[in-house]
């Protein structure tokens, strides 16, 4: 079938005596020839499409994410990663070892090397500027674990809208609604990290607060002298030694009964401020339950007067403010400030405990879920968390610059973004 597609006169274009106003249907008839037109052949019947599908994120740094638990493997593609960025499998690797399974007690007892492999977009170790795809293969799957599963739906788990929603699931280790579909968001999230530290100057650092009813008190980190070594050095990933026993006595506790634990772990304005980003961010990685931002509800108990951030101007020139309760984000847009956060993540949904829950064809039934889970999934969502707001900040970092730093800047308002030096290596600039 064939359509067209005819420009015709703007209603309210000037009339044959000169005139303006309004066009009689008549009017129009005699105007509306057409000077050009459009063929579109379709092989296939007309029919309502809808592009629902959900596992791309990003639009200038685009990933897309595949695979499922128990498949093959899983893994990534990247789309709009600059050229001539030095890239190799380890640059990923070291975040996907930190995100793994069978690290340690408090995690699952899965055991999974994730071993990334690069199949295109990078050539004698550099980015060409084409599509990236990451491959890691899943060697520990176990499906058998899963066959209770196939007809009873886990309670809290995503069994039972898959199933509303598709018609079908893949039963084993929960397909894509599994946290192992996260490998394809740590690998780019560790290749935009090295983007914006390199050219942007940002890290981007991520501890665990919270373990159940272990809270760390907020002053006890200095998130301006915070590392990442101080975070690394316990097996939950909080920078306070005293405060990590605490939250690891606490998974203890709850792993040996079978139970689990939840815990916290640029922009523009209007639609697409930078804190409503990194909540949708945030919010799309499994298991969380609650984003605050800055002061976050805290603020809701403040006046004006004692929530807002008074600027000053530093001994360098800078515009800076005395207290960051606005989060490093003021109209949707970063002030230069350190960007704050908090995520909170719900207790794993499959626990070794009898639950009471309904089969697949609505009969009520008992269940005690198999498998190998995390008893906390806090300790292993922080390369997680890293890793999405590492996507979303190098993704605000170029539409910063093609909107902002393309053309001259306003130099009594605006500083220019200062790129690295790059240097001749190979008859290539690195």
């Amino acid at each position: 079938m064939a359509s067209s597609v005819a420009s015709k006169s703007f209603l309210g274009a000037s009339r044959a005596d000169g005139s303006l106003g309004s066009l009689l249907p008549s009017d129009l008839r005699k105007l509306s020839s057409p000077t050009v037109q459009i063929l579109i052949r379709s092989r296939t019947p007309k029919k309502l499409q809808i592009k629902a599908a959900g596992s791309t994120f990003g639009n200038y740094f685009r990933v897309t994410t595949f695979g499922e638990s128990h498949g093959g493997g899983v893994g990534c593609i990247i789309d709009g990663c600059p050229p001539r960025i030095p890239l190799s499998e380890a640059d990923m690797q070291f975040d996907l070892d930190r995100r793994r399974p069978g690290q340690s007690r408090i995690t699952t007892p899965r055991k999974e090397t994730d071993t990334c492999k690069i199949y295109s977009g990078v050539s004698e170790g550099m980015t060409t500027g084409t599509p990236i795809h990451v491959f890691v293969p899943n060697t520990d799957q176990r499906g058998h674990d899963y066959s209770e599963m196939s007809a009873a739906y886990r309670p809290s788990h995503a069994d039972a809208t898959y199933d509303m929603k598709y018609g079908v699931r893949s039963v084993q280790g929960g397909g894509r609604s599994s946290a192992r579909e996260t490998i394809g968001r740590v690998a780019p999230g560790a290749i935009a990290k090295k983007i914006l530290k390199q050219f942007a100057g940002t890290e981007i650092l991520a501890y665990v607060s919270q373990v159940h009813k272990v809270v760390l008190p907020e002053d006890v980190v200095d998130h301006d002298s915070l590392t990442l070594d101080q975070i690394e050095s316990n097996i939950v990933r909080c920078p306070d030694p005293e405060y990590a026993e605490k939250m690891i006595a606490a998974i203890d506790a709850v792993r040996v009964r079978g139970d689990s634990v939840g815990g916290v772990g640029l922009g523009s304005p209007v639609f697409d401020k930078l804190e409503a980003q990194l909540a949708k961010a945030a919010m799309s990685l499994p298991a969380t339950k609650g984003f605050e931002f800055g002061s976050g509800f805290a603020g809701t108990f403040m006046t004006g007067s004692e929530h807002n951030d008074e600027f000053y101007t530093d001994e360098y020139g800078n515009i800076r403010t005395r207290t960051n309760r606005s989060g490093g984000v003021q109209g949707g847009i970063s002030n230069g400030e350190i960007i704050n956060m908090r995520i909170g993540f719900k207790p794993t949904s499959t626990i070794a405990r009898k639950q009471q829950t309904v089969t697949r064809d609505k009969k009520e039934t008992e269940l005690i879920a198999r498998g190998r889970h995390d008893p906390c999934v806090v300790p292993r969502a922080v390369p997680m968390v890293e890793a999405m707001v590492a996507l979303v900040l190098v993704d605000q970092l170029m539409a910063q610059y093609a909107q902002c730093h393309l053309f001259p800047i306003n130099p009594e308002l605006q500083d220019a973004m200062k790129f690295p030096k790059l240097e001749p290596v190979n008859n290539m600039y690195l």
